[in-house]
């Protein structure tokens, strides 16, 4: 299958005059997990909005294999979003879930049996972790080139976050992923490629992850 290329080029976006990120790059591509990094609000939550397409910057360019996509989200079979806070509706079932983002219940309980007693449960039924992993996996499973993870693992167990990681690491075989996570040594473990958003709002591609982290001050 070819290779599908997502970029996200000249990524500007101020609030009230302040500058949160100028000119940022960031390369996706099916086949890798793209990690991102950054300290509580160097703006990488806004940076996924801004390549899915429902936030507009000062200036943002989003390209798939060199054509311009003002508005990726818009566009079927291209691109998923998981957004820091749960946003499914609870009053509906999890099998009726599975339906609306193309996703069988059956690929579901390959990668977690426990959840097989949930299929026509509503999603508000279950416990937050729960719902976290059930709407990461939607996102995950999801039939689109390229999927934007934003805090994953929050909320979620030890022994889930081990079996979730495994399903990013199956799942980059025909998707493009970007992971972003305050959880770093998960985010570290998973990427091909890691950026770091640095104070000044640019994006630094890391070369030796471990080293530079901490030169650029993100750990001890």
């Amino acid at each position: 299958m070819k290779t599908q290329l997502l970029e996200a080029d000249s990524m500007w976006l101020e609030y009230n005059g302040k500058k949160i990120l100028q000119s940022i790059y960031i390369k996706m591509e099916t086949g890798k997990v793209t990690g991102l990094l950054g300290r509580n609000g160097t703006g990488k939550s806004s940076l996924l909005r801004m390549i899915f397409g429902t936030l507009r910057g000062q200036n943002q360019s989003v390209r798939i294999n060199g054509e311009y996509i003002a508005k990726p989200y818009l566009h079927a079979g291209i691109i998923r979003y998981l957004p820091q806070s749960n946003f499914m509706p609870k009053n509906l079932k999890v099998n009726h879930l599975c339906e609306l983002y193309r996703v069988r219940f059956q690929d579901v309980t390959d990668h977690f049996p426990e959840f097989d007693k949930y299929e026509k449960h509503l999603l508000g039924k279950l416990s937050g972790g729960e719902i976290r992993l059930i709407e990461t996996l939607l996102i995950l499973l999801s039939p689109v080139h390229f999927v934007l993870l934003d805090e994953p693992f929050t909320h979620v167990s030890p022994l889930m976050v081990e079996k979730l990681s495994t399903v990013i690491h199956e799942q980059k075989e025909n998707k493009g992923i970007l992971l972003s996570d305050h959880a770093y040594q998960h985010v570290t473990d998973l990427s091909d490629d890691l950026y770091m958003i640095v104070p000044i709002g640019r994006s630094v591609l890391l070369k030796n992850p471990e080293q530079d982290i901490k030169s650029l001050g993100y750990t001890s």
